[in-house]
């Protein structure tokens, strides 16, 4: 990688070329998953650079001057000019709107840091965090950032100032269909767009089609709208009310009817599904949840923290017919597929390299009964 930074930054671990750290990653983590004996792994590398289409930065104060900053791998800030890793949009932006904040010493006084987010269509949102409580005077001067077609957000201490709209609009577009969403700031949104439509074409066109499609953890339905064409109905649950609200607005404007979203955490889902405990979230919707042997092929979509899978969301999986676990991390993942490998059979796997120049790579894995 070219970036002049790359041995010191903290954001990316590599400092190699592309191939190089991309073949270091996918052997290490075929190692990894070795027990499961796997014969054949799709693979799908994103650019070289510019590829993030969300990041953040701090800023550095220097006397009366401002400037991006990044932790440095001994976590130290240092000071940075430019990013190869964030889309063109935002590095085209980032020296423009520096230059402009650094004019309005309103804008500039005690800056914290600023948060990019952009969409595939040539929509941003731009969020200013500070260390002070945003006024009047505030807003008159961020209003003179909208001649650089950004959407501003101004957040400090219990603070949440909007000039423009809130969200991005986003449109992707595969051989089965078009889809529009509403991506809010301040919730889950995958970082790298190009990616991300990969790993939803990927997992589309290696599933079988059911009668029932469960989604955890499924945030704004960036999942949920493309694969509910292979279901006939579809419950998605996330706990975030902000996502919930994204992913009903984005149901109607895709005039899609078979998905009904619900505000739950896995664990509620699993006592709902038990019948232990009643939930008047499902009654509003008129939700139903019968006996998976009920439906043709039930299938569940996992997209887990880091973290992983819990036991008891583990313990749902196991009574659905098909399972498609996306995963970032693939510690939690081997240790996940050895609880479901005893009784599932691996169907396919695909490394996506949503990360580059960072150690992480995302792993898709379908599995059947």
């Amino acid at each position: 990688m070219r970036c002049k930074y790359i041995s010191q930054c903290g954001g990316c671990s590599y400092d190699s070329s592309y191939l190089e750290q991309l073949n270091d990653k996918i052997n290490i983590s075929k190692e990894f998953l070795k027990e499961f004996n796997i014969k054949n792994f799709d693979i799908f590398s994103t650019k070289e650079y510019h590829f993030r289409n969300r990041a953040e930065f701090r800023i550095f104060h220097q006397k009366d001057d401002i400037f991006y900053a990044l932790h440095s791998k001994d976590k130290k800030l240092m000071i940075i000019k430019e990013c190869l890793i964030v889309n063109e949009m935002i590095y085209n932006l980032m020296p423009r709107l520096l230059d402009e904040i650094k004019n309005e010493p309103i804008l500039k006084e005690k800056l914290f840091s600023i948060e990019f987010l952009t969409s595939s269509i040539n929509e941003i949102i731009v969020t200013l965090i500070y260390h002070k409580k945003l006024d009047t005077n505030w807003i008159e001067k961020a209003n003179k950032l909208i001649k650089l077609n950004i959407n501003i957000i101004g957040r400090a201490k219990k603070q949440k100032l909007l000039i423009g709209k809130g969200y991005i609009d986003e449109r992707f577009s595969f051989d089965f269909g078009k889809f529009n969403y509403k991506f809010y700031e301040n919730s889950f949104i995958q970082p790298n767009s190009n990616i991300n439509q990969k790993m939803i074409k990927w997992i589309y066109d290696n599933i079988s089609s059911g009668e029932l499609l469960v989604e955890l953890y499924c945030g704004s339905g960036n999942f949920t709208l493309p694969l509910s064409k292979k279901f006939i109905n579809v419950i998605a649950t996330e706990i975030s009310k902000l996502s919930i609200k994204a992913a009903n607005e984005n149901k109607i404007i895709n005039n899609i009817n078979n998905i009904k979203f619900v505000r739950m955490s896995s664990k509620e889902f699993s006592e709902a599904m038990n019948k232990t405990r009643e939930f008047k979230r499902l009654k509003e919707q008129n939700i139903t949840l019968l006996p998976l042997n009920n439906y043709k092929n039930p299938t569940i979509l996992v997209d887990p923290p880091r973290a992983g899978l819990d036991e008891i969301t583990i313990n749902i999986l196991k009574n659905f017919s098909q399972i498609i676990y996306v995963s970032c991390n693939i510690i939690t993942l081997k240790r996940d597929l050895k609880q479901l490998t005893k009784t599932y059979n691996i169907k396919k796997v695909a490394f996506f390299d949503q990360f580059a120049y960072s150690s992480h790579i995302e792993t898709g894995v379908i599995l059947y009964k």
